[in-house]
C-alpha cells in the first residue's frame, strides 16, 4: 500500500494547528504554502475559527447593529493580521516541514525577472 500524498480531515487539522505532516506529503505542502492561491488559503484558515467562535454573538437577541458592533471590531484584526503576517506564517511552516522558506518568494522573483533583466541591461549589475 502506498503512502498517501494529501492530508485527511484529521491531518489537515492537525497541519493548521501548527502540526507537521509526513515526508509524503512534502509535494502537497510546498505546493499549499507556495502554489497559486496560498495566501487566500491561509487567510480563509485564520478566518474559520474566528467566525467559529464569533457566530454565537449573531444568536444574541437583538438587532443587527449591535451584533455587527460585537462582532465586527473583533473580525477586522483577524483579517488584518492574517494578511500582514501571511508570508512569516507561511515561512514557518515550511521550516517546520523541512523546505526551504525563501520558496515563499520564488513566483514573486518569476514575476519581476524581466524587470531585473531590464534594470541589469540599462544601469549594470547591483552592487553588493
Amino acid at each position: 500500500m502506498s503512502e498517501r500524498t494529501t492530508p485527511n480531515l484529521f491531518q489537515l487539522i492537525g497541519y493548521c494547528c501548527n502540526r507537521r505532516l509526513p515526508d509524503s506529503m512534502l509535494d502537497w505542502v510546498r505546493n499549499d504554502l507556495t502554489g497559486p492561491g496560498a495566501t487566500r488559503r491561509v487567510m480563509v484558515r485564520v478566518l474559520v475559527p474566528a467566525v467559529l467562535i464569533l457566530i454565537p454573538f449573531w444568536f444574541v437577541p437583538t438587532d443587527f447593529v449591535t451584533r455587527a458592533s460585537m462582532t465586527i471590531p473583533i473580525l477586522i484584526p483577524f483579517i488584518y493580521f492574517s494578511h500582514a503576517l501571511n508570508k512569516i506564517w507561511r515561512k514557518h511552516m515550511l521550516r517546520v516541514h523541512g523546505l526551504d522558506p525563501h520558496l515563499i518568494d520564488k513566483i514573486q522573483r518569476e514575476k519581476d525577472a524581466d524587470k531585473h533583466r531590464s534594470y541589469i541591461e540599462r544601469f549594470g549589475p547591483r552592487p553588493d
